[in-house]
Formats: C-alpha cells, structure tokens, sequence
C-alpha cells in the first residue's frame, strides 16, 4: 500500500509505485486515499476525500496492478495508517503487506501513530530517488530500499502551478488536470 494525501497525485507517485511493483514483485499496489491526513490537515486546506479519491482513480487509470483505494475514506475520520494495515490484514490474511513510504517521510515514522503496529502488520518500503536522499526510517526501524526515477515532483509546486497558472502538464496525468480545472481546485487563495 502507498497511502497518501495526493492532493494532487501526480508522475512522481505513480512511478514509485510502479517501480516498487516491479521490483519487489508485489501483485498489486493500492494508493490508499486519506480520508483526514491528520498530519497535514492541521496545516493547510486539503482537498475533499472523494474529490481527491477521483483524481487518483483518474491518474491509476490504465496501469496494470496500480489501484486506487477508499478504505481510509470508508472508514472516516483521521486516517491512520496502522488502521488500514489492519484492515488490509483482515480482508488478506496470507498477504505478504508492504508499507510504501517515500524517503521524505521515512525519517518521521516514529511520529505516525501507533508505530509498534506498523512494524508488525508491514514491511516498511522506502521509495528513494538516486543520489544523497538522506530519508531513512529511524534507527531499529527495518526496512528495504527501492530505487525509483529522480522526478523533482511535489503535489504542493503543482497546487502552486495552478494558483498562478503555470504549466503542469509534464508532471501529472491529463485526466487529472481536466479533473482540477473541472472542479476549480488550487486557484489563487486556495
């Protein structure tokens, strides 16, 4: 699973889950849609769940093994992800879980909720872009790296492209652009 906020999803998301797809073999990916990404909620304005979740559909459209994902949402309130690792636990028992984080984040695992949990339920997968990344999970915190493409893409520069009108057609999937436009998200104040 690669839970996220994706607001919006973006090249840079769907090459890591691509990448990390093929090379750990993994038969699918869910991009697990959060339903209140606690963590940046409290910071800024985020897009509504379901809007959100279509856009992800949008940009999952197509890609063999990638799937959009609404159990964060069906299950409301704040999304944590030790909750969706136990709920993907009851829904696979067999399953072999893998928790997709990008090197970005892996230095905060500890803060996320629940961390015990975390190692339990999931091996932990660091999506890392060549070069000096620095991002790894804290210290005693397993983990396996997988190499991904170096995209220099982040959801908050395309939020900050559509409020100025900037281009963004090179960094997400046109079907998520009409679906931006279509729903006026990211203008100027937003």
């Amino acid at each position: 699973m690669l839970g996220g906020t994706f607001d919006p999803p973006h090249f840079g998301h769907l090459a890591a889950g691509l990448e990390v797809r093929h090379r750990l073999g993994a038969s699918r990916v869910l991009f697990v849609v959060a339903n209140d990404p606690w963590q940046k909620s409290r910071l800024r304005p985020v897009t509504p769940a379901r809007l959100r979740l279509e856009m992800v559909r949008a940009a999952v459209g197509g890609l063999d093994g990638i799937e959009a994902s609404a159990l964060d949402i069906d299950r409301g309130g704040e999304s944590y992800t030790a909750d969706t690792l136990r709920e993907l636990r009851g829904l696979h028992p067999g399953a072999e879980l893998l928790m997709v984080v990008g090197s970005d984040t892996a230095g905060g695992l500890d803060t996320w909720k629940r961390p015990p949990e975390l190692r339990e339920l999931a091996t932990t997968v660091v999506a890392e872009r060549p070069g000096p990344s620095g991002g790894r999970p804290p210290t005693g915190w397993p983990a396996v790296a997988v190499e991904v493409p170096a995209l220099d893409i982040s959801s908050c520069d395309i939020r900050s492209r559509f409020a100025d009108g900037r281009p963004v057609e090179a960094l997400m999937p046109a079907a998520v652009i009409e679906i931006v436009r279509s729903a006026g998200l990211y203008r100027c104040g937003r």
